[in-house]
């Protein structure tokens, strides 16, 4: 070989490996949904990240919902889609991209959901313990349920609703986070200062009766029931907390609904399996645009009406608690990353 030509194979040889390097990713934000552009409109789940966290490169990702975004620090943004098929898809197509090292990523979910309201506020926060599938089931239609029966909904290989014992082998019906984790992020943004707006003010006050829903916005630790499914009404918020209950043996308590969650914890257990994703370092966080059913006078259907196309009493203030509540973490976890790389806070 050419002596001359030595030097500049070694030179493009370690270029390529440069450029074949995995990119080291310290935490994924995972939103659901954007309502148009990433900046500059009106915000939905992302864009608060994406302006606030610097998340300035995009990098395609043609098997995922959308493009992912990244800033100088090792944060990555994305946005999987609504529902659980979307969700599980795009993370999925995410994890398995050889272009990232996920070997110590900090995985946080931050979207907004409806909020029971006899535990929480409008722009509450609610970091989850257990994440609950709502889709899972056998169904009867409500018109056909025994009046012995509380719900249509039965759990899998069961005969009738919350028959015991609860299968031990569950099939993505229940995920329980690392709860020492869960703590330590409650913890560390309990006294969050979260916005309490007029129209907040005014959608709480109809919410008499419900001591929790009246108050100002705090942080919480509780449970979230996650499917494809945008229900409402008290009926179905009384299903949602005998669901939350029988799953987690009479340990959980419903706080907020969403339509994605399930579907990230079912992608991130299977990335698990494969070496892609640490468990243990999944936090899932959700905040309170809307109660979950209607206030004491109203019905069901008239309170839906109200928040068809996104018409949530707290919408802004909801889509800002996800961003302030979650950063608190995320810039915990860089600012300590010395630690937080080998051990997880708790």
């Amino acid at each position: 070989m050419n002596k001359t030509l030595l030097p500049l194979l070694i030179a493009l040889t370690g270029i390529a490996a440069a450029q074949t390097k995995p990119i080291p990713v310290k935490v994924v934000v995972i939103a659901m949904f954007e309502r148009g552009e990433d900046t500059g409109d009106v915000p939905g789940e992302y864009q608060l990240w994406v302006e606030r966290e610097h998340l300035d490169q995009v990098i395609p990702m043609p098997a995922g919902y959308r493009h992912v975004r990244m800033n100088r620090d090792g944060v990555l943004g994305m946005v999987t889609g609504v529902g659980t098929a979307k969700a599980a898809a795009s993370v999925m197509a995410l994890g398995l991209d050889p272009r990232f090292d996920f070997s110590k990523t900090y995985w946080l979910v931050a979207g907004i959901g409806g909020g029971d309201p006899a535990d929480v506020s409008l722009g509450s926060a609610v970091w989850a313990e257990h994440v609950i599938d709502g889709d899972l089931a056998y169904e009867v239609d409500a018109r056909d349920v025994p009046k012995d029966w509380t719900t249509g909904m039965i759990p899998l290989r069961k005969e009738m609703p919350y028959q015991q014992p609860v299968r031990t082998e569950l099939e993505g019906e229940m995920y329980t986070l690392n709860l020492p984790f869960v703590d330590w992020a409650y913890r560390l943004t309990k006294s969050a200062s979260l916005a309490d707006t007029e129209q907040i003010r005014r959608s709480r006050a109809r919410f008499e009766g419900f001591p929790n829903a009246q108050k100002p916005p705090f942080v919480a630790k509780g449970d979230t029931i996650s499917g494809s499914t945008f229900w409402h009404g008290t009926r179905m918020d009384a299903w949602a907390n005998d669901w939350v209950r029988y799953f987690t043996a009479g340990k959980g308590n419903y706080m907020i609904s969403a339509m994605e969650d399930t579907g990230t914890m079912q992608a991130l257990t299977f990335l698990k399996n494969a070496g892609r994703a640490d468990l243990n370092r999944v936090l899932v966080l959700r905040t309170v645009s809307n109660y979950d059913r209607e206030a004491p006078g109203s019905t069901p259907a008239e309170s839906l009406k109200g928040l068809v196309g996104g018409a949530y009493s707290a919408y802004m203030p909801s889509l800002d608690a996800a961003q302030i509540v979650g950063s608190k973490v995320v810039h915990y976890l860089l600012d300590h990353w010395a630690e937080c790389e080998t051990a997880v806070p708790h």
